[in-house]
């Protein structure tokens, strides 16, 4: 989120947002609460995040944010926005594959394609295309909340016949307008050059705030945004992934960006229950990390008993991790932080802490997975919370592994209504997905400070270290930014030479008809 997470309250924004909301009332529901859809009004009352979003995108200018709420809302009512639902989408729209979420960009963004090619416009299917991209904004906007978007439009095999004007304003707009701060960048990957015309004019619809965010990139130069793991076979990457549906892609948000694979399913998790410690990670999230069988729960002596046992344990784990700063203020436990845990190279960065807040009346069964459950270890992975009580938990990479961009973590909980003894395992089973709370993380990679000569220091580099291979991808970075210079040049050159050519052939030209000219004109 913004610095003012993370930092004491500005009084400068706390008093923008006032004012936001104070006319927003005074101004626009007067006469109009019809307009919108009172879900929304009640959030923009209640969340300082998303009138901060607005203000933000509109550059701290009240009036023009007012505005944007304005279109916003009624943009939401107009297409049910909270109440769409993958039932409310023709199933042919999902079964295309034309848009989906799907892997992360090198800065941790999650990848937004649109596949150019299996667009046709139409305009009896143009509403219906609409509300299937408002279904996945808005249901990645409810998953990742204050996590922005990159949008990828792969325009291989495409030509003027997939281009639809209107519906790509309408895309535009979802990020402009509608989702303020959801857009990090957007691609064109291969765009045919007889397509240039069109993207100029897309150009004019983005914006001064936006504009910056476009960015064109050939299959060769893909790879500076996204690396080849999250890349399809025709642009140069090894992603074995194949769009299908049902179900929806990403749908878990458990991609498989490691060795060992994606997140082990709920049966496979507990028919691994008791495997050696090695093997102790998120993938064995219903265990807890001393027991070897399924565990039996009597949510009122059992948490007494194991609070006493691991007071002494707890203090030893959470010694010299940072606090959060953050919280996000769910329905049943408050989490801090709020998105993001912060891991470093150092040895004191190299731990988190979560601290869950039971805000209910009755206990809360919880559990942390991650999409790298080889990387991290985390204590405790999956137990319970009493009413009004707080639970610590420590999230420590381990194993010589470095913390990716890409990494998330996902806290469950699900509250217990009956308090006698069961299985917590038997309870993940048997929980609606409905009663669920689900919260998402991601990682943030703290940079380690160095001195701004240390990769061309006095000494050698040791093979191997960190200040080699950074001496490399510079070296690896100046050598493809040297070939596009080339090739730019090389084009220059032929251009001037082209050119070159004409005006040799315009002077020959020249001379001819003056030539003409004078014999026309001499005496017989």
């Amino acid at each position: 989120m913004a610095e003012l997470d993370q930092h004491e309250p500005d009084q400068e924004m706390v008093k923008k947002i006032e004012e936001t909301r104070q006319r927003f009332k005074n101004e626009y529901l007067q006469d109009s609460s019809e307009k919108y859809d009172s879900r929304d009004v009640d959030r923009l009352e209640k969340d300082d995040a998303l009138v901060e979003g607005y203000l933000t995108w509109r550059i701290y200018v009240v009036d023009d944010a007012l505005k944007m709420i304005d279109d916003s809302f009624q943009w939401r009512k107009e297409y049910g926005l909270n109440d769409l639902s993958e039932s409310s989408i023709p199933r042919w729209m999902f079964e295309t594959g034309a848009v989906y979420l799907h892997g992360y960009d090198k800065e941790g963004n999650k990848l937004f394609w649109f596949k150019v090619k299996l667009h046709i416009k139409d305009a009896k299917t143009i509403v219906d295309k609409k509300k299937y991209v408002a279904f996945w904004l808005e249901r990645y906007s409810k998953r990742e909340p204050g996590m922005p978007l990159t949008v990828v439009f792969d325009m291989s095999e495409s030509g003027l016949s997939n281009i639809d004007m209107d519906f790509v304003k309408y895309i535009i707009n979802c990020f402009k307008v509608y989702y303020p701060k959801f857009l990090s960048k957007m691609i064109i990957v291969d765009m045919p050059w007889i397509m240039n015309a069109a993207w100029k004019i897309v150009k004019t619809w983005l914006g001064p705030e936006a504009i910056s965010k476009l960015k064109f990139a050939s299959k060769s130069e893909i790879q500076t945004f996204i690396g080849p793991e999250y890349l399809p076979p025709h642009m140069g990457g090894t992603d074995p992934f194949k769009y299908s549906y049902p179900p929806l892609p990403d749908d878990d948000f458990q991609t498989p960006i490691c060795d060992n694979g994606p997140i082990v399913s709920e049966d496979d998790t507990e028919s691994k229950e008791g495997e050696s410690e090695g093997k102790d990670t998120l993938e064995s999230s219903f265990n807890s990390d001393v027991a070897v069988k399924p565990k039996k729960v009597n949510f009122l002596e059992d948490s007494l008993r194991s609070e006493d046992n691991d007071k002494g344990d707890t203090a030893n784990r959470t010694k010299g991790v940072r606090k959060p700063l953050t919280t996000f203020k769910g329905p049943l436990l408050h989490v801090s932080p709020a998105e993001e845990l912060s891991f470093g190279s150092k040895e004191t960065e190299k731990k988190c802490l979560i601290i869950l807040n039971n805000v209910t009346k009755n206990q809360v069964a919880f559990k942390v997975r991650t999409t790298a459950p080889e990387k991290y270890r985390v204590k405790p992975s999956s137990s319970c919370c009493e009413p009004g009580a707080s639970v610590d938990i420590v999230v420590s990479l381990h194993g010589g592994y470095q913390a990716s961009l890409q990494d998330r973590f996902l806290v469950m909980a699900a509250e217990m209504d009956n308090a006698g003894t069961q299985e917590l395992a038997q309870f993940w089973k048997e929980v609606p997905k409905t009663k669920v709370m689900e919260h998402r993380l991601r990682c943030h990679v703290l940079e380690s400070i160095k001195p701004a000569l240390s990769l061309l220091g006095d000494g050698p580099v040791e093979p191997g270290t960190n200040g080699h291979q950074d001496l490399n991808i510079a070296l690896m970075r100046v050598v493809a930014c040297n070939a596009r210079l080339e090739q730019k040049l090389d084009g220059c050159l032929w251009v001037q030479k082209l050119l070159i050519g004409l005006v040799l052939v315009l002077m020959v030209l020249n001379l001819q008809c003056l030539y003409l000219l004078g014999t026309a004109r001499r005496p017989s």
